[in-house]
């Protein structure tokens, strides 16, 4: 598997320093507040238990399953809520678990449909951040890292479903994906 990765983009000792210190200013920002995590699956679940085991003060979570790439390496711009919130959100500071913020189309969909919902506040906190792909107006309140251009798969980030349980962050050699939609 690991063959098919072309450069290591952010090894295991970065990220986890890197998740260390966004879980310390999360715990700042959020004390005595009402601190709801919602995980949009499947790509943030790895980021999501690391950064959630970072935070000291009380929080709940829940999990969200939306698609916008199906099997692909480009957004289709369709986005559709495969699972939603278990409970309801009205009330609670919403904090917003995200792999990677690339195009931005999924979060902003998400945004409208979760602020309609009334939470207290609503906020994004992102491993990584890709802003030469942004087509709406977004930015994350919380970032790991800025990352080039490139398509990246390891640390809960996949292709096709492979590559998740990679430790690090990798980007993926075009080979594995030629002949599809890049």
């Amino acid at each position: 598997m690991s063959g098919k990765i072309a450069k290591i983009l952010i090894d295991e000792e970065t990220l986890r320093k890197k998740v260390a210190e966004l879980g310390k200013q999360i715990s700042e920002d959020y004390k005595d507040k009402k601190l709801l995590m919602v995980s949009v699956l499947k790509g943030s679940v790895v980021f999501m238990a690391d950064l959630m085991r970072n935070i000291d003060i009380p929080l709940r979570i829940d999990f969200m399953s939306v698609s916008s790439y199906g099997s692909g390496v480009k957004t289709s711009g369709v986005v559709k809520i495969l699972k939603d919130l278990d409970h309801p959100i009205e009330g609670y500071d919403l904090l917003i678990v995200e792999d990677i913020l690339d195009s931005g189309m999924t979060l902003n969909y998400l945004r409208e449909v979760l602020g309609s919902r009334n939470p207290k506040s609503m906020r994004l906190v992102t491993l990584l951040d890709k802003p030469d792909r942004r087509q709406v107006d977004i930015v994350p309140d919380y970032c790991g890292f800025v990352i080039p251009d490139e398509f990246v798969v390891g640390y809960g980030l996949d292709y096709a479903e492979e590559y998740r349980n990679l430790p690090y962050v990798g980007v993926l050699d075009p080979s594995a994906w030629q002949g599809q939609d890049a």
